[in-house]
C-alpha cells in the first residue's frame, strides 16, 4: 500500500514510511461494501438480463431488468461519493422497486415462483442492509440538531470594518522601492 501512495508523490513530497488506522467508521465501511455490490449487481442486470428474466420466470422484461441495472450503478456510484448517505437511501428505495417487481413475478402460474421467492428473500436482506448503512451512516455524519451558529453580525476585521478602511494605503514594505509603472 505504502508503494503505491508514493508512485504518485512528486520528487520533493514527504513519502509514506507507514499508515496508521483507517478513519473509516463501520458505516462508512458498509456504505462502501454496498455500493461496489450495488455497481456489480448493476452491470449483471445490464449485461445479461435475459438470464436473470429466464431464472425468474419473467421473460419480455429485460428492459426493465436493465433499467433496473442502469439505476443500480448510478446508487453505487452515488453511494462511494460524498453523497453516501444519498446514495444509500437511493438504494433502498430502489429495493422498495425489486421488492414490487418481485412480488408481481410471485404468482402461482409462474414456473419459476421459488427462485422469485428466494430472490424475494436476498433483496428484502439487502434492503435490510441498505436500511442499517443508511440509517447509520446517517447518524454518523449528521450535525446535531442544535441551531447553527449566527456570524452575520462579524465583519472578519478585528477592529472593525470602519477601522479597516484605508489602513493598507500608507503601507509599503521597507525593502520595496516605489518604481513607476509604464503604459
Amino acid at each position: 500500500m505504502n508503494f503505491l501512495s508514493n508512485i504518485t508523490r512528486y520528487e520533493g513530497d514527504p513519502k509514506i514510511l507507514h499508515t496508521g488506522p483507517c478513519s473509516l467508521s463501520n458505516a462508512d465501511r458498509l456504505g462502501k461494501a454496498l455500493g461496489w455490490f450495488s455497481i456489480g449487481l448493476g452491470l449483471v442486470e445490464l449485461i445479461s438480463p435475459r438470464t436473470i428474466t429466464r431464472a425468474l420466470g419473467m421473460r419480455g422484461k429485460e428492459g426493465l431488468v436493465q433499467a433496473y441495472g442502469a439505476r443500480e450503478i448510478g446508487a453505487g456510484v452515488l453511494t462511494l461519493s460524498l453523497e453516501k448517505d444519498l446514495g444509500l437511501w437511493s438504494r433502498v428505495a430502489g429495493d422498495g422497486l425489486d421488492i414490487a417487481t418481485l412480488l408481481n413475478a410471485y404468482r402461482p402460474e409462474n414456473p419459476k415462483r421459488s427462485n422469485v421467492g428466494l430472490a424475494l428473500g436476498m433483496v428484502i436482506g439487502v434492503t435490510l442492509l441498505d436500511l442499517l448503512g443508511a440509517s447509520s451512516v446517517a447518524v454518523t455524519h449528521t450535525r446535531g440538531r442544535a441551531t447553527p451558529r449566527d456570524y452575520s453580525n462579524r465583519s472578519g476585521y478585528p477592529k472593525g470594518l470602519v477601522a479597516a478602511r484605508g489602513a493598507a494605503k500608507d503601507f509599503r514594505p521597507k525593502d520595496m522601492k516605489a518604481t513607476p509603472v509604464h503604459a
